[in-house]
């Protein structure tokens, strides 16, 4: 599955505990990333910065549904789960 542009749900649903080019901590769960544009876009897509665990994310249907709002309620699920 190819990731649907503009969902944003994998940036803003789970935690991420590995430093983020502007926020040196991670973020919370239900956080935005700074990295997050107003598109719901990455910028830091395609640049080293980009946190490992990023990088590692892979969509698919399992975790994002058939919507942004279905992702963005997986996600937080999955994320309240672990």
């Amino acid at each position: 599955m190819n990731c649907r542009l503009g969902c944003g749900a994998c940036c803003i649903a789970p935690s991420i505990s590995s430093p983020i080019p502007g926020m040196p901590e991670g973020k919370k769960a239900g956080q935005r990333c700074v990295q997050l544009d107003k598109n719901n876009l990455c910028k830091l897509f395609g640049d080293p910065s980009r946190p490992a665990v990023c990088l590692q994310f892979k969509a698919c249907e399992d975790v994002c549904g058939s919507s942004n709002a279905e992702a963005m309620w997986r996600i937080t699920q999955l994320e309240a789960l672990t």
